[in-house]
């Protein structure tokens, strides 16, 4: 079932994609199908750089427990960040 949920949070970054490193700008994350993986449904997120294109574009499906677990090991990562060095 698609559940049609997005959420598009404004970021700062890089990506590499098919032409090299470019920056991105923005994330999308949704549960979808997949464009490619061998799922019925994925966690899907776009890294964009709206400006340069549909070429300036990094994608990742994930079945929902890897993604799960990249969400955990996100948070462990930057809970373990000294302090002044997170940028935030």
């Amino acid at each position: 079932m698609c559940t049609y949920a997005t959420e598009h949070v404004e970021i700062t970054g890089s990506g590499k994609g098919a032409n090299g490193w470019f920056r991105v700008s923005e994330a999308s994350v949704y549960f979808d199908h997949p464009a490619n993986a061998p799922l019925e449904h994925s966690l899907n997120i776009d890294f964009l750089q709206p400006e340069l294109g549909a070429s300036a574009r990094v994608a990742v499906e994930l079945d929902a427990a890897s993604a799960g677990r990249l969400a955990r090991a996100i948070l462990s990562t930057l809970a373990r960040v000294p302090d002044g060095l997170s940028g935030s």
